[in-house]
């Protein structure tokens, strides 16, 4: 069964547009909350547990304070108590949502998008992201007339005033006791983003001399020319500073990319590449999961270190899936998400930063040299606009010229069309080991999609 509403990664889109109007959002906690009371009673709970409860956090997106209302007026009317932290990261309502021993976690947000998108993001009650057949189960009940229950059945609201110092702790109990970051400088740019209060004082607690860009959030500029969508000012802001690191965290803090004091960025394939490395330190690594869009040169560099890679579909929820049914650890994609089960149970910015740079203190090298001889292969990405339902994969047009591109890097390279989860995009990736072969064939292929789309 298909679902109507979930994506990759929760229910997302422009504010005010459907879905993201208050009106579906109060459905959207309802229906869940509907669930949640269905499950509780399905386990025999319902008389020893009055009510179950969730946690809700937010990005500082300006259209959070609606939506955290409506998800807030929805689940109390399904019965279900709901527990407020304000703008915290996205993996900060995972980690909670464990530790207060709660129901389900939602996080207001859209993660990388510009600010006037927004998004639902789900958790379950052990902090990963939900399976496909509780979506359906949450859509099908979209379907239901939205009722309330009896007034002394409703849900309750309370605020936790702690809750970004239980974070910043868990944050620091992913590092190492006997490491601190003493003599180091870091820049931390939080993409005006929900980690603009929480990741700085993470490095500075930890020893470090923190410096921090892209935490004045004003409801409107989060990701905007920041964070690590825009890696540009956090490299500018290293060299200018003589910092020696730069971490870029994106709006919801679930991604991270990082740059060296040469102002030199480090994507998500090299820095999980750099944390399997040094785990290696301390026993074999049974395997590592990426992605369709995973640089092939992590691939061999894996296989040199006799550790497999297997690609799930993009979308760090299928990376974990993927983990799961290997019971592997390690995983992630180019884009930053990047999970260490064996810290975090999910995606979490600062504890794979956190990572990356106990590795570097445990090699005493930079990160280039932590890297070793992984030389990642030119990728160029196209995002082409895409009408709704246009059926790309049997277009005529596209097809063939897929196939005159394929033939011209001559199994030297890949190719790859995918659909955003996300967005009404049509992501066009060529990947090879000369530069201009790739630039010029993505280019072609995406001029042909291009044209498809305007016939």
């Amino acid at each position: 069964m298909a679902r109507k509403y979930f994506g990759t990664d929760g229910v997302r889109g422009r504010v005010g547009e459907s879905p993201i109007t208050p009106d579906f959002v109060m459905r959207l906690g309802h229906a869940m909350g509907r669930v949640l009371v269905a499950h509780a009673a399905a386990r025999g709970q319902a008389k020893t547990v009055e009510r179950p409860a969730v946690l809700i956090g937010k990005d500082t997106r300006v259209s959070g304070y609606m939506l955290e209302a409506a998800l807030e007026a929805g689940f109390a009317a399904a019965g279900v108590d709901v527990c407020l932290v304000g703008p915290m990261p996205t993996p900060a309502i995972a980690y909670l949502t464990r530790a207060l021993r709660l129901q389900a976690g939602i996080v207001i947000s859209a993660s990388h998008n510009p600010f006037y998108d927004n998004g639902i993001k789900f958790f379950s009650a052990r902090g990963t992201k939900l399976p496909d057949e509780l979506e359906l189960e949450i859509e099908a009940a979209l379907d239901e007339p939205l009722t309330c229950v009896d007034s002394a059945a409703l849900g309750r609201a309370r605020r936790i005033d702690d809750a970004d110092g239980r974070y910043i702790e868990f944050c620091k109990g992913t590092f190492p006791f006997e490491q601190d970051l003493r003599g180091l400088k870091i820049v931390v740019d939080c993409a005006n983003g929900a980690a603009y209060h929480i990741a700085p004082h993470v490095f500075h607690e930890l020893g470090a001399d923190v410096s921090s860009i892209g935490s004045e959030p004003n409801g409107l500029n989060i990701n905007h020319e920041v964070g690590a969508t825009a890696p540009k000012a956090l490299r500018e802001a290293v060299r200018a500073q003589g910092a020696d690191i730069g971490i870029a965290l994106d709006g919801d803090a679930d991604r991270v990319l990082m740059v060296d004091a040469e102002g030199t960025l480090y994507d998500g394939d090299q820095l999980l590449f750099a944390v399997v490395r040094s785990r290696l330190r301390h026993g074999p690594v049974a395997g590592v999961v990426g992605t369709l869009m995973t640089n092939l040169a992590l691939e061999h560099a894996l296989a040199e270190l006799d550790i497999p890679l297997v690609r799930a579909d993009v979308g760090d929820r299928y990376v974990m899936d993927m983990l799961r049914q290997k019971g592997w650890l390690y995983g992630g994609e180019n884009s930053g998400h990047i999970l260490c089960l064996d810290r975090h149970s999910t995606g979490d910015g600062i504890v794979s930063a956190l990572q990356v740079l106990s590795a570097l203190r445990a090699s005493g090298g930079t990160l280039q040299e932590l890297l070793g001889d992984l030389k990642l292969y030119p990728q160029k990405l196209i995002n082409v606009a895409l009408s709704k339902g246009f059926p790309w994969q049997d277009h005529p047009l596209i097809g063939s010229v897929h196939r005159q591109v394929e033939s011209t890097l001559n199994g030297r390279g890949r190719v790859l069309l995918r659909a955003s989860g996300t967005e009404p995009l049509l992501r066009v990736m060529v990947e090879g080991q000369d530069s201009a072969v790739v630039t010029s064939a993505a280019e072609t292929l995406a001029a042909a999609v291009r044209t498809a789309v305007a016939s």
